[in-house]
């Protein structure tokens, strides 16, 4: 958790308090040591004023006996919302708006978060935003529509963020509306408060959604937007996740781990689940997560590698695995994670460790493309406010030898280490190699040197200084690590011996090799 105070600190602080603030209270403040006294009564008169708008928004006013239409608006009692009883009302989806339910003048119930509150006069509206599809929703004053100066009072007062259940007929707006995905608007007949959302926010969902572009615009004209800061965005996470930029990037993960699945089900593989609290490493190195356990040394687990080469052993042929991976990495880059989720495959080899590269090669050409199809609207969401280039990538996927991308990279004037690992900055520039000389952003780098690699990998026949390893790159980083592992008992021994490992914590592993194993 980071120590920078959520920038509402103070607003949610009188939110919980009448107690208003006084000059000798700012003044004696840590927080203001610089301030001049005019600035101080500033201070002091909007915090006053914040307090106030935070009082009225919270307690709106009741609606008064006289109104007919009383029934039609107001905050939901919490008993209402407790499971009391199953009605038959139907719900409408924001994103299913559109112009043939306002062709028909269709009835509709939504619900969703109150996005903005706008007042003109007798009128009140509200944007309606559900997942990443937002609609105008429109409160008039009429008699003949069931809706009063009371009722639009009471929308006025809404809190933005506070969650909304609206009742009303789908309509096209007098005027095109731009700041809303659905290009309809729904005439109120009905509008509730199901949860207030505080007065005063962490911050604004707008800020959070803006691209670079958009906050760079304003600064030519002296402006400046508020930028909501990593710390602040992870300490108010839920609220966050609301971007519709957010909301797209979780569908897209979904939808990469429901096409992982289904790709490997049609090639014949079966999903394992493998345990994640163990004896010992299971990548080595000091990335690893040490706990005790009952009185004995344990870890969480770096990679499910060695129980799926277990299951493949167990007569498995062909599994894979959707679960959490652990690294206790001290790097500070977007590149280096504590824990993430790891999309896994092992299957035995018949021949040659290609056939493992040609399976990754049709999985990642079939994920791109149900991407591509599926997925078209939350690609143009995250563009707008973190804009990429299209992907570009080959039918059949390049493979190129480590020697040769040593090689290109020796061209271009980068030394490397002999016989070393890539660095982030080698691994980026060689993607920028690659695809100005054959088109692409993805392909497979394989036959790394055997002494950059985890133990378990089987050296090359040719040549022991190298291995049957390679990786697979996207726009020059890194994305997957794989190898024909050692299936002989002997070896595998004597390679864990000179990487430095105990074999002895992992026993079970190293003991499975004794009943014959395939190649894998």
């Amino acid at each position: 958790m980071s120590t920078e105070p959520p920038p509402a600190s103070a607003a949610a602080g009188l939110a919980s308090s009448t107690e208003l603030p006084t000059l000798s209270k700012i003044a004696s403040s840590t927080e203001l040591p610089t301030l001049s006294k005019k600035q101080l009564r500033k201070s002091a008169r909007k915090a006053e004023r914040a307090a106030a708008a935070e009082q009225q928004q919270m307690h709106p006013p009741a609606p008064v006996a006289e109104d007919p239409f009383v029934a039609n608006y107001g905050d939901v009692p919490v008993e209402e919302t407790q499971s009391k009883a199953v009605t038959a009302r139907s719900w409408t989806e924001v994103a299913e708006l559109d112009a043939a339910a306002a062709a028909v003048g269709r009835s509709v119930l939504v619900r969703g978060f109150a996005q903005d509150i706008c007042s003109l006069g007798s009128m009140a509206f509200v944007v309606v935003r559900q997942g990443r599809s937002s609609v105008q929703c429109v409160l008039a004053a009429n008699a003949g529509a069931g809706v009063s100066r009371q009722m639009v009072a009471f929308a006025k007062s809404l809190t933005k963020e506070s969650v909304v259940d609206v009742e009303g007929v789908v309509a096209f707006p007098k005027e095109p509306v731009v700041s809303t995905t659905q290009q309809v608007e729904i005439q109120v007949r009905k509008i509730y408060c199901i949860n207030r959302a505080i007065a005063t926010l962490p911050f604004n969902l707008e800020d959070a959604a803006r691209s670079e572009a958009e906050y760079e615009k304003p600064l030519k004209d002296g402006q400046q937007f508020p930028r909501v800061g990593q710390d602040t965005r992870l300490n108010h996470r839920p609220l966050e996740l609301r971007t519709p930029t957010n909301q797209a990037i979780l569908r897209i993960s979904s939808q990469v781990q429901r096409k992982f699945r289904e790709f490997l089900w049609s090639k014949d593989f079966d999903e394992i689940h493998t345990p994640k609290l163990l004896g010992g490493a299971s990548e080595g190195g000091a990335a690893v997560f040490k706990l005790m356990y009952n009185g004995q040394s344990a870890c969480l687990a770096q990679s499910p590698q060695l129980h799926k080469q277990m299951a493949i052993i167990g007569g498995c042929r062909r599994v894979f695995e959707v679960g959490p991976v652990f690294r206790a990495e001290t790097s500070r880059t977007h590149r280096h994670l504590c824990e993430f989720t790891g999309l896994d495959v092992e299957m035995e080899i018949k021949e040659h460790y290609f056939e493992v590269c040609d399976v990754i090669d049709d999985l990642f050409v079939s994920i791109f493309k149900h991407l591509a199809e599926k997925c078209k609207e939350e690609l143009e969401t995250i563009n707008r406010q973190y804009s990429f280039e299209p992907l570009k990538y080959l039918e059949q996927t390049l493979k190129l030898t480590y020697e040769e991308g040593i090689q290109m990279l020796k061209e271009a004037g980068t030394e490397m280490e002999p016989m070393g690992d890539l660095n982030t900055e080698a691994e980026k520039k060689l993607g920028r190699l690659v695809k100005e000389k054959y088109g692409t952003d993805f392909f497979i780098l394989h036959r790394y040197p055997l002494a950059v690699r985890p133990f378990y990998t089987m050296p090359c026949y040719d040549n022991p200084a190298y291995s049957n390893s390679f990786d697979v790159f996207l726009r020059g980083e890194e994305i997957i690590s794989g190898a024909q592992r050692i299936h002989v008992p002997g070896m595998l021994a004597k390679r864990a011996k000179e990487c430095g490992i105990d074999a002895s914590t992992m026993s079970a592993y190293m003991e499975s090799f004794r009943c014959a194993s395939v190649y894998l």
